[in-house]
Formats: structure tokens, C-alpha cells, sequence
């Protein structure tokens, strides 16, 4: 897709962007993000209302994984995805700390996998002991 089909607007609503873009799923969950604190436009807390431009700065988190991004382009109409990435550039940091984090998350041991199935009688025993306070 060429640059001339995205179309160039002045500004748009943050919310509006955030579900063209693809990071939610609808634009009530951007709004419960963005009104929960987890989208920064330029360094500061947004408003669902706010205007974007293209050139300015979102801070997206979406635990455990926060994404800094550079606004490219705005569009109005909720596009495919392979699209919807030429709205957006991520910055090499935050990719790299995405990346490092996703490492990390693969490479740390699961609690208790060495038990399978049911537990048994003595772990019940134990359980029943526990849940009780005796």
C-alpha cells in the first residue's frame, strides 16, 4: 500500500486511532485503557478525546508489555492488519525491552509442573487440613 492511499488528516481521536491501529479490539476497550491510565500520549496521561497527530509519541501498556510508539499516520476506517502497521513505528528500545521481557518470561519455571492429574488422598488430607485451619 502506498502512502498516498493513507489518507492525511489533521488530527484524530485518540480512541479512534487506537482501534484503526489494532491495539484494541474495540474502541470501549481503548476507551477503559486510555481512561484506566494506560495510554500516555507525549509523555503525558490522555483523554479518550484527545487529538493525535502524526509525529506524536504513545506510551501503550498492555501487561506485561509496554509498547513506545511514533504515530506515522492516521486513519479513519479499521483496515487489515499488515495495513494497520504503517500507522505506526515502534521505537528500537521498546522492541528491544519487549523482546528481552518475552525471554524472560518463556525461560521462568511454571509453579508445581512436576504434579499430574489429581491430587492425591495425602495431598487431599493436606488440603482439607489447610483450607480448615487445624
Amino acid at each position: 500500500m502506498a502512502k498516498a492511499e493513507i489518507e492525511s488528516q489533521e488530527n484524530q481521536r485518540l480512541d479512534k486511532w487506537l482501534w484503526a491501529a489494532r491495539f484494541y479490539k474495540t474502541r470501549s476497550l481503548a476507551v477503559e485503557a486510555i481512561n484506566g491510565g494506560k495510554v500516555h500520549a507525549n509523555g503525558q496521561r490522555a483523554k479518550p478525546s484527545r487529538t493525535i497527530r502524526p509525529g506524536d509519541q504513545l506510551t501503550i501498556s498492555q501487561p506485561p508489555y509496554e509498547y513506545v510508539i511514533d504515530v506515522l499516520a492516521l486513519k479513519k476506517q479499521r483496515r487489515p492488519a499488515s495495513e494497520a502497521q504503517l500507522l505506526y513505528q515502534e521505537t528500537p528500545e521498546s522492541r528491544e525491552k519487549r523482546e528481552l521481557l518475552r525471554e524472560q518470561i518463556k525461560n521462568e519455571p511454571l509453579g508445581f509442573r512436576d504434579q499430574k492429574g489429581r491430587p492425591s488422598k495425602r495431598d487431599r488430607r493436606h488440603i482439607i487440613k489447610f483450607t480448615r485451619g487445624d
